[in-house]
């Protein structure tokens, strides 16, 4: 792949509207000529006009190697896996989302020093604007708890700055499918400018996700300017077959899927991924009575990472896992995506 460039990417990705949005190739480009423009409903990234490759003659194809939407995407239903369970965390945790699973696994890992840095997602409190972050301290990380992944970010435009910048070097990504893809070519790549990135990446785990929604166009759009609610005074929003909308007085709303159409990134409508197959341990609500997290676990180092947690009493299982309702959800994913 070395002989290919952004503007093959650009070609056959970006111009055909299949980019994810996922920052991959942003965090890998050598010479940090990609970037993400703010503004509504984004499609892909841009370029300074710069290129090794192209300007220079020297071969590269960084950005091309890491992109998720270059080959076939995933056809299986769940991927392999060693274990499926329930689980929750053992401590409190303000703005979890279903059990807070994810966040107790990572607050362990972060206190026995299994990993040393998380690249996720965080918002601004009061605009519900969200941005990709990389935190270091436990108690960040349980502030931060909370479920931003509907929204749209660039998550992996961060880890240029943990693995490179900063040094970290052991890195958990905590992401959608899109990006867990990208990471799964990031690890397995033998790209030598690549390398230093999945050498420092040692936990991976994916969040269930149906599509992701534009910010602008979603908080701004349909939720501000239809439904006349401030972002301040939305306390909590969940996607549960239709946007659900809490707000901090105990009122709520909602939108239907069909309402939300419009604000699905246009990338999103090619994924057949529901459970980030290519994780070491995905993660999501369905399948899991109420305040449970599901727990797909597929990889060794994804097991030792969940056994770690509960054997310092910061993970719980709680409970059995509905195996049924996760493929109906991912069937119903794949059939939309590949019939459109």
């Amino acid at each position: 792949m070395a002989e290919k460039s952004y503007l093959d990417l650009k070609a056959e990705i970006w111009d055909k509207g299949r980019c994810s949005g996922c920052g991959a190739c942003v965090a890998v480009c050598p010479a940090d000529a990609l970037y993400f423009d703010e503004g509504e409903m984004v499609a892909s990234p841009q370029s300074n006009g710069y290129c090794k490759q192209v300007s220079d003659g020297v071969l590269c194809g960084a950005c091309y190697e890491v992109c998720p939407r270059i080959g076939d995407q995933p056809t299986g239903m769940l991927g392999e896996y060693l274990d499926l369970i329930s689980a929750k965390a053992a401590f409190d945790i303000p703005r979890r989302q279903s059990g807070g699973a994810v966040t107790a696994i990572l607050t362990n890992a972060l206190n026995t020093g299994l990993i040393d840095a998380v690249v996720t997602v965080t918002e601004d409190r009061w605009t519900l604007k969200p941005s990709s972050v990389v935190i270091t301290k436990s108690d960040v990380l349980i502030t931060e708890a909370g479920s931003r992944y509907s929204w749209w970010v660039p998550l992996l435009t961060a880890l240029k700055y943990a693995a490179v910048d900063k040094k970290y070097h052991r890195i958990a990504v905590v992401g959608v499918p899109c990006v867990v893809q990208a990471l799964a070519r990031i690890r397995a790549s033998k790209h030598d400018l690549i390398r230093p990135y999945a050498a420092s990446i040692r936990l991976v785990i994916g969040l269930f996700c149906t599509e992701t929604f534009d910010y602008m166009s979603l908080v701004l759009g349909k939720i501000r300017m239809e439904k006349k609610i401030e972002p301040n005074q939305i306390k909590k929003m969940d996607v549960k077959g239709k946007l659900e909308i809490l707000m901090h007085d105990g009122t709520k709303a909602a939108l239907s899927m069909k309402e939300l159409e419009s604000c699905v990134r246009k990338g999103c409508h090619i994924c057949t991924d529901l459970t980030s197959v290519f994780a070491d341990i995905s993660a999501g609500a369905v399948g899991s009575p109420a305040g449970s997290t599901t727990l797909i676990i597929r990889t060794p180092a994804g097991k030792s990472f969940v056994e770690s947690a509960v054997q310092n009493k910061q993970l719980t299982v709680s409970g059995t896992v509905d195996l049924a309702a996760i493929e109906k959800l991912v069937q119903a994913k794949v059939n939309k995506n590949t019939q459109r």
